[in-house]
């Protein structure tokens, strides 16, 4: 297995985040030394025809359709009508399938973990692309195996330029102003909004971690289903004081005012707004049903945990907390923590296993037992 290394060459995290996050690209030479591919492309296409994988695959072609999209499951029959060059597989949470990804993703923690998105794999045999194009979010691309030419623009993409009827966004024109050939363990940022081309030199995968970038759209449609959903049907428009107005068809300003009363008293409740987010942004990409496990209580869960040794979390579950209301969320429920207890939030956060012997001081806390056997018991951690 790969060891962990420094990602960012000799950029201390303050530094990448003040010079470079969000603000330009940045290649970074042998940021993995000697990196060899956690997954293979057999790997990929097995994972590939999984019903519960999301996966696309990806065909350039040179007639008056020049790019389709397959989404999986993608039959294995497929592969052998595929042609030798320019079509691409993509498969998405890859460290939800692959350990050694797992690890991968945390060693991006400078930025903060529900940020994080996904690791996503892509195998393309020479000439392989999904064409130049742009995306809304963060993207550190690492380069698995194989070379990969990319080419970047980091002028500003009018919304015209896009093909249209396709789900992708590639660009109609592209004109590079910078180049570089990847080798296995060398890694490119982009920004959001930086159009960028690769290309398979030869049979090549390329692993990205991508960052969540919720819309302002889905900000506001996901609060408002909230905050709709602690309202009670008595709580309705009302105007005791109405006047007699010169014209009916008039909406006056009393009324407008009261509206506008309505709506900023839900975004002054913090505590709201705070529960909300905290749901929100750790609901699982993908609902994933777990395997029937035998639920413990918390006696049995306390001598399994002795005998087992290690606890680890679910890679296909998302963590946060917010400190000062001593709030816990986990794949979009929310665990009230007393004071007492608030030490737990930090520690099942910020780590991704646990040894009994680290956790013994911890277990003798009140409720911290209770706590860990409800997680168990709810497949968002579990032992080896």
């Amino acid at each position: 297995m790969n060891e962990p290394l420094t990602l960012l060459g000799n950029r201390c995290p303050e530094t990448f985040l003040a010079e470079y996050w969000q603000k330009q690209p940045l290649l970074i030479r042998d940021a993995l030394p000697g990196f060899t591919s956690p997954i293979s492309p057999e790997e990929l296409a097995g994972l590939c025809c999984e019903a519960e994988v999301e996966s696309r695959l990806v065909l350039e072609q040179a007639d008056s359709a020049p790019w389709t999209v397959e989404y999986g499951p993608i039959s294995e029959n497929r592969f052998a009508e595929l042609p030798k060059t320019h079509w691409t597989l993509l498969v998405q949470e890859c460290n939800r399938y692959i350990p050694e990804l797992a690890e991968l993703r945390e060693q991006f923690n400078f930025i903060p973990d529900w940020r994080v998105d996904d690791v996503m794999a892509s195998y393309a045999p020479r000439q392989g692309s999904v064409g130049p194009h742009t995306d809304q979010y963060d993207v550190f691309l690492i380069q698995a195996h194989g070379t990969r030419r990319w080419q970047i623009s980091t002028d500003p993409v009018p919304d015209d330029n896009f093909l249209p009827d396709i789900d992708l966004c590639i660009m109609r024109e592209f004109t590079a102003t910078t180049e570089w050939i990847l080798h296995p363990g060398d890694m490119l940022y982009l920004p959001p909004g930086v159009a960028h081309h690769g290309v398979a030199l030869e049979d090549n995968i390329t692993l990205s971690v991508g960052f969540r970038a919720p819309s302002h759209a889905e900000l506001l449609n996901s609060f408002a289903e909230h905050v709709a959903s602690q309202l009670t049907p008595a709580q309705r428009f009302a105007d005791p004081a109405l006047r007699l107005q010169q014209h009916p068809g008039e909406i006056s300003r009393d009324a407008l005012t009261q509206v506008r009363g309505i709506l900023q008293k839900v975004l002054a409740d913090d505590t709201s707004i705070e529960q909300w987010f905290g749901e929100f942004i750790t609901e699982a990409k993908n609902e994933h049903v777990p395997e029937e496990i035998e639920t413990l209580d918390e006696h049995r869960f306390l001598q399994t945990f002795a005998t087992k040794n290690r606890l680890h979390r679910n890679e296909q579950t998302r963590f946060a907390f917010i400190a000062n209301n001593t709030a816990l969320f986990i794949n979009g429920q929310h665990y009230p923590l007393s004071a007492e207890l608030a030490f737990a939030a930090p520690l099942l956060c910020d780590q991704h296993q646990w040894s009994h012997a680290q956790l013994q001081n911890e277990l003798t806390q009140p409720g911290f037992a209770k706590l860990l056997t409800t997680l168990y018991n709810h497949a968002y951690v579990y032992f080896t």
